[in-house]
């Protein structure tokens, strides 16, 4: 007969409104699909974390944010097994003290921002981080690491906090981050310590009507869906490697709880980013004339909702022919090829999210019709929108039939 798994009962506390916390459970919940492991699981109906009275609470473990203080302290009392989470210190002495740590490397999601923006030709840099509190420590260790990486190329780099977000703040925020950027010197390449600060300063920069990428390309951190799509501009990410915070955070939890606690103790993990997305908001290329700057501001924000040459010669102010023959000799296509491929990219986009039909991704991209769409996509990709759908899906299941599982230490008993 086959030995039935003895049943664990496991807090997570964690803060599922932020997309860096559902990640990490999602990696939880996907280590737990791919082993025996047998957990109940305790976590707030609501996805929220309220640690008051977790000492009293009866499981056999928990796995934690450690990035809030007041979680370290509810937990400094506890006496089951705990695996930290959070963000990586450039100073050890910071890192609670016996636990196993997982963190996401801090200083590697910076550097892979700036190489991305080094990469697009710029020259001056800076970072939009977080009013200096406990709670924002990560915050704090993303800016030591920009200002790291600026000394050791010698570069004086600009790093600026701003304000908490309130809607009494608010106006006057975003008017402070107006005359931030428009003080620094142009083109300039800026980190946002996350995605929800970066989506702030774009929508700042888009209402002064400052060039977005060509003045000011930004990149966040999070690669938070709902970020983008709250943003005019397509924002450019880096993508946290949360997913596998999660699964190790459980494997270690896993470990401890058949006794082998001790060989985790003050165990540290650092995990580097997964990646980057690319997306407009740092796709800087200079530009000459400011006239095809202008043009590309209004492009990027308005292609999709079926904009015609006519509308973006109105808005620079210049005729449409003129425009055209800045567009002809700068990028070597017209305004209206410019627009097209603006849609384009959209659509590609929706289409990789495999949901929505494809009616609906025409509407929401600007193309008249669907047969229009269908057009563009054989005459530029070589294939209708629905054979580029199943082209990614192969390539997604083939990719992942591939991958070997995650190497880990055995794990004895039941």
């Amino acid at each position: 007969m086959t030995k039935v798994p003895t049943v664990h009962r496991i807090a997570l506390l964690f803060n599922g409104n932020k997309i860096f916390d559902r990640d990490i459970i999602a990696g939880i919940g996907e280590y737990l699909s791919s082993t025996r492991a047998s957990w109940d699981l305790y976590l707030e109906e609501d996805f929220r974390c309220r640690p008051q009275g977790i000492e009293r609470w009866q499981g056999h473990g928990i796995i934690a944010d450690f990035d809030d203080p007041t979680m370290q302290e509810a937990l400094s009392r506890v006496q089951l097994p705990v695996v930290a989470v959070g963000g990586s210190y450039a100073d050890e002495a910071d890192y609670p003290k016996d636990l196993p740590y997982v963190a996401t490397d801090n200083f590697k999601l910076v550097k892979l921002a700036y190489d991305h923006l080094i990469e697009a030709g710029l020259q001056n840099f800076a970072c939009f981080s977080l009013p200096q509190a406990d709670v924002n420590r990560w915050a704090q260790e993303r800016e030591k690491a920009f200002e790291s990486l600026m000394q050791r190329d010698g570069i004086q780099g600009h790093v600026y906090r701003g304000v908490g977000t309130s809607a009494q703040s608010w106006d006057t925020a975003v008017e402070q981050q107006i005359a931030w950027v428009r003080s620094l010197p142009k083109p300039i390449g800026i980190i946002a310590v996350t995605d929800a600060r970066a989506r702030q300063l774009l929508q700042a920069c888009l209402f002064a009507g400052i060039a977005v990428p060509e003045q000011v390309a930004l990149i966040g951190i999070d690669n938070d869906p709902l970020a983008r799509i709250l943003t005019r501009v397509p924002l450019s990410s880096v993508i946290q490697g949360t997913l596998e915070m999660g699964r190790t955070a459980a494997h270690l939890l896993h470990q401890m709880l058949h006794g082998h606690g001790a060989q985790f103790s003050d165990k540290r993990i650092l995990v580097p980013p997964a990646g980057i997305n690319v997306l407009a908001s740092s796709r800087h290329e200079a530009r000459n004339h400011p006239h095809v700057m202008q043009a590309m501001h209004f492009i990027r924000q308005y292609a999709c909702q079926g904009i015609k040459t006519e509308q973006v010669a109105d808005y620079v102010g210049v005729s449409r022919s003129s425009l055209d023959w800045y567009f002809r000799r700068e990028l070597g296509r017209s305004v209206h090829d410019e627009i097209l491929r603006f849609k384009l990219d959209a659509a590609k986009r929706l289409l990789q999210q495999a949901h929505g039909n494809v009616a609906e991704i025409a509407v929401s991209c600007g193309f008249t019709s669907v047969q229009y769409m269908h057009a563009v996509f054989k005459r530029e990709l070589g294939c209708t929108p629905r054979e580029y759908q199943e082209q990614l899906m192969q390539g997604a299941a083939s990719s992942q039939s591939s991958s070997l599982p995650l190497q880990q230490e055995p794990i004895h008993g039941d």
